[in-house]
């Protein structure tokens, strides 16, 4: 009996964004990506590799005003097809966390695939710019990811001074946290609720 290919192709397309993604939830951490932003880019190749994601994206966004829309809309996009790949969530962990370490920096991340979207974070990252992208960006994607996926996200820094270390701790703490979050637990089993749904 062959298994149900978790996967999702979503598409969206606005006056400051056109963004075409393809997302695999059970991949090997592929990714080909392309924002025009190239630490962003970088975070998401790092994102799909540690959550063992399959991930193809294309956006182009209106770079000439700022990261801004591009940042906030592909989070909203890869939200969507994470909702949409995980389908009823039947079988599924549903919560997860992880602390990971990036030399000095330290993220905790601690996540429910609850269809209910909350954020807390507190990252402070405001006025800092790693190359092209800016850092306080990565609280804006996390919400827009959060609220589109369904998830309750916790994102706590315990240490940290380097910016990069920081932001790249994040992006590959949620992307474990998902990893174990979203994996088959009880196959043919119940939505992972008392609700019976989630």
């Amino acid at each position: 009996m062959s298994e149900v290919r978790r996967r999702a192709q979503v598409a969206r397309a606005t006056k400051e964004t056109d963004i075409e993604l393809d997302l695999t939830l059970d991949g090997g951490g592929a990714a080909d990506v392309e924002t025009g932003i190239g630490f962003f880019d970088h975070m998401l190749e790092l994102f799909a590799h540690h959550g063992r994601f399959d991930l193809r994206l294309r956006a182009a966004g209106d770079l000439d005003v700022d990261g801004h829309h591009t940042v906030e809309d592909v989070g909203l996009v890869l939200g969507q097809a994470f909702a949409e790949a995980l389908g009823d969530k039947r079988g599924i962990a549903r919560y997860a966390w992880c602390a990971l370490p990036m030399d000095e920096a330290l993220a905790l991340v601690a996540l429910d695939i609850s269809g209910r979207p909350y954020l807390v974070h507190d990252l402070k990252l405001g006025g800092i710019r790693i190359g092209g992208f800016d850092a306080e960006l990565t609280g804006h994607f996390l919400r827009s990811f959060a609220t589109r996926a369904g998830l309750t996200l916790h994102v706590r820094l315990l240490s940290g001074d380097d910016p990069h270390h920081i932001v790249e701790a994040v992006f590959k703490g949620v992307a474990r946290a998902l990893a174990t979050a979203c994996a088959v637990v009880d196959r043919g089993g119940d939505v992972p609720s008392t609700k019976g749904t989630l």
